[in-house]
């Protein structure tokens, strides 16, 4: 790691798939430290454009000094669902490629006051953007057991999710929970030792994911990106998790199919036209002397499309 961010994964294989013409117009929607857009500014000629979105105040602050060499960049505090907004503020329509790394840097997870990790103690926070108002302890707090049981279920897939939320709703009568370690400790009284750190890692990650919504987000932009793209242009995208390789798969599945009827139907009748040519017919994952070098990437997997119909404005 350096500079408190975490090394760029699968680097190499994201630029390949994504950089066809080295004076284009490319969109990085997940900033975070840099180290994906500072690989691809080394290849693209200065002439060339790069936008970089985050939601993270601080990953904006620090990876617009890291690149402050780079004048051909602008970089934007927003959600990447928010694409459209700012690449209509640069006026750089349409685009060359998209780019995601999907999920949470280091330099979130190492921060003790934001409330990222279970190994550090720090408030239940969890907020990518600091000005939104919901945190981690208003869920934890506020939330019905069957709201809790659906959240841990569906953006954890723990299997111990009614006994964790049904402990959670008991721990909280009387006083509020604050801290990262009251949510830990509450996962090590239902869960096994065996399988404790899995508990942990998807509980918390079940919370990130219900405070920032990035589960409805990530659909929303990766539609928006796509309209954006001129034809010829590409999509790419590294995921960490089955949840969101998922909705990856799917919505690249979606644009390359050239009929959505059921198979029963003898002949197709939605019109549906195929929009885009799949440029990993096997999702990519990184070599081992990667992961031996950045355990991060051991769960990494890229997808990659092109757009086969024009841009329309």
């Amino acid at each position: 790691m350096k500079n408190g961010f975490h090394q760029p994964v699968l680097a190499g294989e994201a630029a390949n798939y994504l950089i066809t013409n080295k004076e284009g117009i490319y969109v990085d929607c997940t900033l975070g430290g840099g180290g994906h857009s500072l690989y691809f500014l080394k290849i693209l000629s200065p002439s060339a454009f790069l936008i970089g979105l985050d939601a993270d105040a601080e990953a904006i602050h620090h990876t617009s000094a890291k690149l402050a060499d780079y004048t051909n960049t602008y970089f934007k505090q927003a959600f990447f669902d928010q694409i459209e907004i700012v690449l209509y503020e640069v006026d750089k329509l349409p685009v060359d490629g998209v780019f995601y790394d999907l999920g949470l840097s280091s330099f979130q997870v190492d921060q003790q006051r934001r409330g990222f990790s279970y190994q550090i103690e720090g408030p239940l926070d969890m907020r990518f953007n600091q000005q939104q108002q919901k945190t981690a302890g208003d869920v934890l707090n506020h939330y019905s057991q069957e709201e809790l049981e659906r959240i841990i279920r569906e953006f954890g897939e723990e299997r111990h999710w009614r006994a964790i939320s049904r402990e959670i709703v008991l721990r909280r009568q009387g006083n509020e929970l604050k801290h990262t370690s009251e949510l830990a400790d509450i996962v090590r009284s239902v869960v096994g030792e065996r399988y404790l750190n899995k508990s942990l890692s998807r509980v918390f990650q079940a919370l990130r994911i219900e405070v920032n919504q990035e589960l409805k987000r990530l659909p929303e932009s990766l539609d928006i990106a796509f309209q954006l793209l001129k034809k010829g242009g590409r999509m790419v995208a590294i995921s960490y998790h089955s949840l969101e390789d998922r909705i990856v798969k799917t919505f690249m599945r979606e644009k390359i199919c050239d009929c959505l009827c059921p198979p029963q139907f003898p002949a197709c009748v939605c019109d549906k036209v195929q929009e885009a040519k799949l440029l990993t017919r096997r999702v990519v994952r990184p070599q081992s002397d990667e992961v031996e070098k950045n355990v991060r990437a051991r769960s990494a997997r890229l997808r990659a499309i092109e757009k086969i119909v024009p841009y329309q404005n």
